[in-house]
């Protein structure tokens, strides 16, 4: 039975349908090992391919593990369904796949991950599709860029590592008007942002970072508001609202109607997932469960964290300057106040005077953070930008996602406070 719980702590232990192991009574989620499920009689193995029911048959589309961690996560954030993957870069390859054909566009903000720029800004082009990227400090940039071909707008709430809090409910607002969904990647700021109740139409995560929390597995998600009128664009999302070739020319807005306003995730999975394969193992579902289950408490000691670490850092005369929400005035402070509630993530960006020299050595006399190319770990991270995630981007690439060449990005985990300050000091001595 699901939780009737509105309560985020509570969701993420006790949303979706699952209670118990109806074999067992276990209240841990079980790890469904398995590859393929008993289809029972031939004429039940119908009714599941024609999508008359729903049910489990091959792990590569979905299995009881992972569908226990998909209804939380749209329990958590307020969604009507949800499609766990093997990635975080799986999540955004196909969100954006789901609804784009070669001739299309989708318009972008600046402010993004490097993994994400690079898979815009080249792969989609080797598949026909043009990325345009558009400063998200001027929301109405997304309108000028738009014509008839764009299919989808998309932004990170908290860029990493630029830290720039998106405009989520302006450029919902105008992609609404347009017909065109705004997909947002909510990585850095689970629990903190709810970019559906801003308005976003999808929302994804790196399930890897925050939701994990524990540096040990990999995994991504989508999360399908089923509050995008689809049918009220039908010629601008042809791929949902038109018939697909590889199920007998039915739409996905039709087969997934008896089910709930879930076309979109439904061809997620039922198509993308099904012919690329970007599968969530069963363990890493489960491990990805235990991690959700203690999110709420760790999102609040690393934002506690990151703001005491931000503020050291504003006074120290080796720092030029620091980026971080909560230090933020003006426009870019009332946006952060607006969208990320109850702390402002544990992300925190400084510039080393000194420039790139200076960051590396940095980096170099670290003793307590770990020196990785991740965010959102229980222990404290630290990176070069420019160095490493970014590094693949041109100089005026690395400009625009907010990577200087002395930037350092700092991920605060949840030790103790005075040992966290105590070696960014004896680190900063060095540098």
């Amino acid at each position: 039975m699901a939780s009737a719980s509105r309560n985020i702590d509570t969701l993420v232990l006790h949303g979706g349908a699952y209670r118990t192991d109806p074999a067992t009574g276990a209240t841990a989620v079980p790890i469904y090992q398995s590859t393929s499920f008993n289809l029972g009689t031939t004429e039940h193995a119908d009714r599941l391919v024609n999508f008359d029911e729903i049910g489990f048959v091959y792990t590569r589309l979905g299995n009881p593990t992972q569908d226990a961690l998909e209804e939380r996560l749209a329990a958590m954030e307020g969604g009507a369904a949800a499609l766990a993957l093997a990635s975080g870069q799986a999540a955004t390859a196909l969100s954006v796949l789901t609804l784009v054909s070669a001739g299309d566009n989708i318009v972008t903000g600046t402010d993004l991950y490097g993994g994400s720029w690079n898979f815009f800004a080249n792969r989609l082009r080797q598949f026909g599709i043009e990325a345009r990227f558009v400063d998200p400090a001027d929301p109405s940039a997304f309108a000028r860029a738009t014509d008839a071909r764009t299919r989808l707008y998309f932004g990170e709430t908290l860029p990493n590592p630029k830290l720039q809090v998106f405009p989520i409910r302006d450029v919902a607002a105008i992609g609404r008007g347009l017909g065109i969904p705004l997909i947002i990647d909510n990585t850095t700021s689970p629990l903190l942002a709810r970019p559906i109740d801003h308005g976003a139409a999808i929302v994804i995560y790196s399930a890897t970072k925050y939701i994990g929390g524990h540096g040990t597995t990999i995994g991504g998600a989508i999360i399908d508001s089923g509050q995008f009128p689809w049918e009220e664009f039908a010629e601008r999302h042809r791929l949902l609202t038109g018939p697909d070739p590889s199920y007998n020319g039915r739409s996905w807005v039709d087969i997934a109607r008896k089910f709930g306003p879930v076309a979109y995730i439904f061809a997620a999975r039922a198509g993308l997932l099904r012919d690329l394969g970007p599968a969530i193992a069963p363990q890493n579902a489960f491990q990805l469960i235990q991690g959700l289950e203690t999110l709420p408490l760790r999102i609040q000691r690393h934002s506690e964290n990151a703001a005491r670490v931000a503020a050291y850092l504003s006074g120290h005369p080796k720092v030029e300057t620091v980026i971080f929400p909560g230090l933020q005035t003006g426009e870019a402070r009332r946006r952060a106040d607006a969208v990320l509630k109850g702390g402002y993530s544990g992300l925190v960006g400084f510039e080393v005077n000194g420039g790139a020299a200076a960051g590396r050595r940095f980096i170099d006399s670290l003793k307590l953070f770990f020196h990785v190319a991740n965010i959102g770990d229980v222990h404290s991270l630290a990176i070069h930008p420019a160095s490493t995630t970014h590094a693949q981007l041109s100089p005026e690439e690395q400009l625009a996602t907010g990577v200087t060449a002395g930037y350092v990005r700092l991920s605060v985990g949840v030790e103790n406070i005075d040992d966290i300050i105590a070696d960014i000091a004896q680190a900063l001595e060095q540098a």
